[in-house]
């Protein structure tokens, strides 16, 4: 299959044309198990471990292959394993903080375009852990779809739906039945050829059984919830990439128990921009909306245009940044910020450029 199929377009193309590759490919991957990654290309399928370039690389601080990433491998026959030398530029990234006392960045999903947020319409139901993978999202890049499942199995899907439209600021919000059909038409938009979507969301929301619907065969096994408190099981174990009959590319992902977020300051802001429109209007410019007069983020509070919970879920996270911070040299991660940026915006250049040209190098 070609690689166009798996979604190569003229943003890596930039980045491919503008290296010395010798007899390398560019393939993307599909799954990874451990130290080895599942890799699709021009070629077909095959594993791949990773090269000397890239340990010493990640020895350095570099980034691992992700499943979505775009890679540079050596094949060097049908029997043997490829050889990743690097990871290609991405577009952008769907990250978490590594869970558990660690300090560090996890990478969940790379090169995604639409993420779709899914949380089921039973106990699961929860728009304070919504917004937060709404935070993460909106830094990654990838435009956010939320998916309300179960709707079979919910008398107040529609007073849901409605509570959830009230935190999404405009985000989609679909309400469907993975197991019924119900409402999948409102994902058609979405499902175009050569554009890659996530699934994401805790283990039990229906993430696998939603998989099995699009791919239209039973793929992803799939497991019961608990019905004392709809909690899940993790079903699905590995991150994995397939072709939908249409076109589009839809990974599937284990379930999040943790979800921290990280580096996510303009997320958390665009979430929660109507709670910054407000604070715009407070007397005081250092208002910390706990008391102070002429707060208007707390005249909102007690005139019941905003909801408690949601500004103290605001807090939460921007506690969380504010850890984080302390934690991680600012300074460092803002400089490598700023050297991505400027790699994006000349491989925009060099686009823009060849649109000009008529297509051509």
């Amino acid at each position: 299959m070609s690689i166009t199929k798996w979604g190569w377009n003229s943003y890596f193309e930039v980045f491919w044309g503008g290296g010395n590759w010798g007899d390398a490919v560019p393939v993307r991957v599909i799954a990874q198990q451990r130290k080895f990654w599942r890799v699709a290309g021009d070629f077909g399928e095959c594993w791949a471990e990773a090269g000397g370039k890239l340990r010493l690389a990640a020895d350095q601080g570099a980034d691992w292959p992700a499943t979505g990433d775009w890679v540079v491998v050596e094949v060097h026959g049908a029997d043997s394993s490829a050889v990743i030398q690097e990871v290609l530029p991405r577009r952008g990234k769907f990250v978490r903080k590594s869970p558990g006392k660690k300090v560090d960045e996890q990478v969940i999903a790379a090169n995604v375009d639409t993420a779709l947020l899914v949380s089921a319409l039973d106990g699961d139901f929860n728009p304070r852990r919504v917004e937060r993978y709404l935070a993460q999202c909106w830094e990654s890049g990838a435009r956010p779809v939320i998916v309300l499942n179960k709707a079979d199995a919910c008398e107040e899907a529609r007073e849901k739906a409605a509570e959830m439209e009230r935190v999404a600021m405009g985000t989609a919000v679909c309400v469907v039945s993975a197991r019924t059909g119900q409402g999948f038409g409102e994902l058609e938009e979405f499902l175009r050829p050569g554009q890659t979507l996530v699934l994401l969301g805790s283990s039990g929301v229906g993430k696998s059984t939603m998989a099995n619907r699009l791919l239209g065969q039973m793929v992803q096994e799939v497991q019961p919830v608990r019905e004392s408190d709809s909690k899940g099981r993790h079903t699905t174990t590995t991150r994995e990439l397939f072709v939908l009959p249409g076109g589009a590319l839809l990974m599937d992902t284990p379930g999040l128990r943790e979800m921290q977020l990280w580096d996510a300051e303009q997320g958390v802001a665009q979430t929660f921009s109507d709670i910054d429109a407000l604070a715009g209007q407070c007397r005081f410019v250092d208002c910390r909306h706990e008391g102070e007069p002429g707060c208007a983020v707390l005249a909102a509070l007690d005139g019941g245009t905003l909801d408690a919970a949601r500004l103290e879920n605001r807090r939460k996270l921007m506690r969380e940044q504010e850890f984080l911070r302390r934690k991680v040299d600012p300074h460092a991660r803002l400089e490598q910020k700023e050297q991505w940026k400027q790699i994006h915006r000349a491989a925009r250049q060099k686009y823009q450029q060849r649109q000009r040209d008529g297509g051509k190098r």
